[in-house]
């Protein structure tokens, strides 16, 4: 059974730091695109950035490339996000997926999600 658990959200000043990080179990990185995704209130869930460690190949949206990094260790079956520079409009709701290799950060093609981890960024 596949199953992903996010954690690492908090509450940051603007222009802070974050790592969120998705422990995975029940199937290895190498075999599944591992996405994460947030929601802010009031607003639809929209893809941040995307993984397919296998095949070395990362993705971001415009909207935090240069600010998020996304990685994989294997031997921690874990999916790391490293948040710097951030800011209010970052705020939401931080959940990762799992889904096949051209996926991307297209939402209808993740079948198996976390719970979510809160990232709040206010002065």
């Amino acid at each position: 059974q596949l199953q992903l658990v996010e954690s690492g959200g908090g509450l940051v000043q603007p222009g802070g730091s974050l790592r969120l990080s998705c422990n995975t179990s029940g199937f290895t990185l190498d075999d599944y695109n591992i996405a994460w995704f947030r929601q802010a209130p009031g607003k639809e869930r929209e893809g941040v950035s995307c993984i397919s460690k296998s095949h070395g190949e990362t993705y971001y949206a415009d909207s935090v490339r240069g600010r998020f990094t996304i990685s994989g260790d294997n031997a921690e079956n874990t999916v790391y996000l490293q948040m710097n520079s951030l800011k209010p409009e970052d705020t939401a709701v931080y959940y990762c997926a799992a889904g096949p290799r051209f996926a991307g950060l297209l939402l209808f093609e993740y079948a198996n999600w976390g719970q979510g981890t809160q990232v709040t960024v206010s002065s």
